[in-house]
């Protein structure tokens, strides 16, 4: 049995609800003969009710006045000029039936490529879906069982519950929230590690689909005191281009 094939690595993922239908049903099968699986998801569903019941970390005032002063001192986002409008390119009525023609005999022998293709990339896509969900589950989990894992949280700009759970044994943190509002196709939330000074690493990115997102933060937790999170252009950016939507601080 290799490690992907272990419904054992299922338990956080099944907790979180992050598993695939099918697959859920199947560790719902394991679970009813699997006396560990239980004690694990009873761990994992302990653990994530601290994280629901878990009161508010207030944001000292010196911390968020420190991220902002660094966010301030960043180029905004540049957008480039307009292209300029006016120019019409004249074609006459023979040309365009002759292109027009052409266009659709190579749509037509296109047809079946395209579909069969598209079929290939919906199925790597829902393997790879699968693939993360098991891997995130897995790597929260991580987090959620250290033996320190501390919980903090927090209230974003827009009435967003956050938490952020910490180890700093195993020198990592995992981010999580309910309901944050879906963004613009362009746009994704960014989380980043804010220093004692004021310095931000950038720590992940959440994609910005809307309902829960979970993440477990990239790079090394290091002496981070706080968990912000903001919105960038798609891809993300090395330095905050925008205000931050919280700072949840998270202890030395």
């Amino acid at each position: 049995m290799t490690a992907r094939e272990d419904p054992h690595l299922d338990a956080a993922a099944y907790v979180l609800h992050a598993l695939p239908p099918a697959e859920e049903a199947a560790f719902e099968n394991h679970l009813a003969g699997c006396a560990t699986c239980r004690r694990d998801v009873t761990a994992h569903e302990r653990t994530a009710a601290r994280l629901a019941a878990a009161e508010d970390a207030p944001v000292p005032g010196e911390l968020r006045a420190r991220v902002l002063e660094r966010v301030s001192r960043t180029p905004q986002e540049h957008r480039p000029p307009a292209r300029p409008r006016g120019r019409s390119l004249r074609r006459s009525g023979l040309r365009l039936a002759l292109a027009a023609s052409v266009a659709a005999a190579a749509v037509l022998g296109a047809v079946a490529v395209r579909e069969h293709q598209e079929a290939e990339e919906a199925r790597s896509q829902a393997a790879q879906a699968r693939e993360e969900a098991r891997t995130a589950g897995g790597a929260f989990a991580y987090v959620l069982t250290a033996p320190d894992a501390t919980v903090y949280t927090g209230e974003l700009s827009d009435g967003t519950r956050a938490a952020v759970v910490v180890s700093r044994e195993r020198a990592t943190a995992a981010f999580t929230a309910r309901d944050l509002p879906t963004l613009p196709s362009d746009k994704v939330y960014e989380l980043w590690y804010a220093g004692k000074a004021g310095d931000l690493r950038p720590a992940g990115l959440l994609e910005g689909t809307g309902g829960r997102e979970t993440r477990v933060l990239d790079s090394p937790l290091g002496d981070a005191v706080a968990v912000g999170i903001t919105v960038e252009p798609s891809g993300g950016s090395a330095q905050p281009t925008t205000e931050p939507l919280g700072v949840i601080p998270i202890g030395a």
